[in-house]
């Protein structure tokens, strides 16, 4: 398979995969109409420049690398990418009417695996679509972090940093998504309160990722001097409040015993307990 070239150099790679399957030696062409899409696909975002670049590319070349395809699964007679759905994309936008594939067999992890594998060699991925494919392998086909790690070629820590992505604000993740925060930016975001607050920020100023790094830095420390600025007798006063109403309460003491009592409700049912408390007792 002269004509279908592939990078090495991650994990198991894309050869070693097509080495684990059965698949025709043969490069065909398949209409583009009997191609569907992969429902395994991690990738959602396609860059609009570069897939231009790649329509252009195609006008001129054609397309050299052939299309990895199966047999699908839910409509007769089509073919699902398992991997190459972006030349798929741009052979329709240059016009093409056919495209030059490969047919192998894969079961969904399969398909799955191919199209991670593709889609991080060619650093086709944003951070958010890499961290899902990677929780999909955990989460649908039994994989640890350590198994990804093995696979995929890079370090565990690597992987469980992707993955912590997943936890930010859905704020936050459509700003990676959309290639507006980029996955160092947005690593040093995780576990912060205000997130998409000082994401805006890191935009807005252009900071680079040790700047970002310096101003989360400020607000986890304004953060931790708070806490343990918190007059002891005050917590104990709002514990013994809390144990009292069953609803987390905050004491905020000025120095001039000036403040508020805050009372932290989850529903209607809270809140009326708590006037029912008020009424009751004042």
């Amino acid at each position: 398979m002269d004509a279908f070239k592939i990078k090495r150099g991650l994990g198991r790679g894309l050869s070693s995969l097509i080495g684990d399957s059965k698949i025709e030696a043969n490069i065909n062409k398949l209409s583009i109409s009997d191609l569907v899409k992969n429902k395994n696909q991690p990738r959602k975002f396609f860059d609009r420049d570069s897939l231009e670049d790649l329509t252009n590319s195609i006008k001129e070349r054609g397309i050299i690398q052939p299309i990895i395809v199966r047999k699908s699964q839910d409509q007769k007679a089509k073919y699902e990418i398992i991997a190459g759905e972006r030349r798929w994309i741009a052979a329709q936008n240059a016009g093409l009417h056919e495209v030059p594939v490969v047919i192998t067999e894969a079961d969904d992890l399969k398909s799955l695996e191919f199209a991670i594998v593709e889609n991080v060699q060619r650093h086709d991925l944003n951070a958010i679509e890499e961290a899902k494919g990677y929780q999909r392998l955990i989460n649908d086909f039994l994989y640890d972090q350590d198994k990804v790690a093995k696979f995929i070629g890079k370090s565990r820590s690597h992987i469980s940093n992707c993955l912590r992505l997943l936890s930010l604000p859905s704020e936050v993740i459509n700003l990676i998504q959309n290639n507006k925060l980029s996955q160092g930016h947005a690593k040093v975001l995780v576990g912060l309160e205000n997130a998409f607050f000082v994401a805006k920020k890191i935009i807005e100023k252009k900071l680079s990722v040790r700047q970002a790094e310096n101003l989360v830095k400020i607000f986890k420390s304004k953060k931790i001097s708070k806490i343990y600025s918190k007059d002891p007798n005050l917590k104990q006063l709002e514990k013994s409040l809390s144990d009292k109403i069953g609803l987390r309460v905050f004491i905020k003491n000025k120095k001039n015993n000036t403040g508020s009592v805050l009372f932290e409700y989850k529903d209607l049912d809270q809140l009326n307990k708590l006037i029912d408390v008020i009424k009751i007792n004042y």
